[in-house]
């Protein structure tokens, strides 16, 4: 079987549907029927049976659609260990990142990285930074960006720290905090707990919660435009000089801190196209331990 059957069989198992799934791949619907029909020769079994809105699977088409996924690793790993084997610098780096390091960081640093080594390709995925510490112990990708710490027990490095901060439109006293209304936004549940906990230290009564908003950027202009004060990573705030910040500090004056990581499996090291990212990135840490390279462009 070619690799283009494998992705057949993986994308009409996600979208059970042949019309979807042919979209996906950009290829015509009788083509996409046509190859179905020859795999269900190849291995004289029925693969699929159609109904009015979609195909069912049958037994041994779920088995082999099943599988499909873990013969496009085994292809991708095959073609990448060739490639390895000469020492150049080639191949796809799967990356699992986080949504503010995708938009503030990573295009910035793989750019940097595509001009030197031109030969390498990057398949990126986005999401929450639990989402993609689970892609990463789960081996779906070979590299995860994720802020917070998580308990990983594999290769990590430092990136940069951001301090929690309370930004705000107008000064305003800490101590007040309780009674003035707060803007909150979706993260993850690692900076969620951080904040909570810092709260739930610092005062008796529970914050005056007026907005809750799907993204940090949205939050960032409520801030910005006197709706309300917002506790975000100081980060977020960068450019914005009219807004007023505190910097947040627990019950022994040590600041909040929130890390950011790149997280990766020892044996990925084998690949010769991690191991030169790897210290391309280490690389730009030593030359700038105060970490501009990864400022807003």
């Amino acid at each position: 079987m070619r690799s283009q059957d494998w992705l057949i069989l993986k994308h009409l198992y996600a979208t059970k549907n042949i019309t979807k799934a042919a979209q996906r791949l950009y290829i015509s619907q009788p083509a996409f029927s046509s190859r179905l029909k020859q795999l269900e020769k190849e291995f004289g079994i029925k693969i699929v049976t159609r109904e009015r809105r979609g195909v069912n699977f049958t037994p041994q088409g779920e088995y082999l659609a099943k599988s499909a996924e873990e013969m496009l690793l085994k292809i991708q790993e095959i073609k990448e260990n060739i490639a390895n084997m000469d020492r150049e610098v080639v191949g796809t780096i799967k990356f699992g990142v986080s949504n503010f390091f995708t938009k503030y960081k990573l295009p910035r640093l793989l750019k940097l990285f595509k001009d030197r080594y031109p030969n390498v390709d990057f398949q990126v995925t986005t999401g929450w930074s639990r989402d993609m510490f689970h892609a990463l112990y789960n081996k779906d990708v070979h590299i995860a960006f994720v802020r917070g710490d998580y308990p990983w027990l594999g290769r990590k490095q430092l990136l940069f720290e951001e301090q929690l901060c309370i930004a705000s439109a107008k000064e305003l006293d800490i101590a007040d905090l309780p009674n003035l209304p707060r803007i909150d936004y979706k993260t993850d549940s690692l900076l969620k707990s951080l904040i909570e906990e810092w709260w739930t230290k610092t005062y008796l009564k529970p914050p005056f919660i007026t907005m809750e908003v799907d993204q940090v950027d949205t939050c960032k202009e409520m801030v910005a435009n006197g709706l309300g004060y917002a506790i975000m990573p100081s980060m977020i705030l960068n450019g914005m000089e009219d807004i007023y910040k505190i910097s947040l500090t627990d019950k022994e004056g040590e600041a909040l801190l929130r890390k950011t990581w790149m997280l990766y499996h020892d044996e990925s090291l084998e690949l010769n196209v991690i191991k030169v990212f790897v210290a391309f990135i280490e690389d730009l840490d030593t030359q700038d331990m105060n970490g501009k390279i990864y400022e807003e462009r």
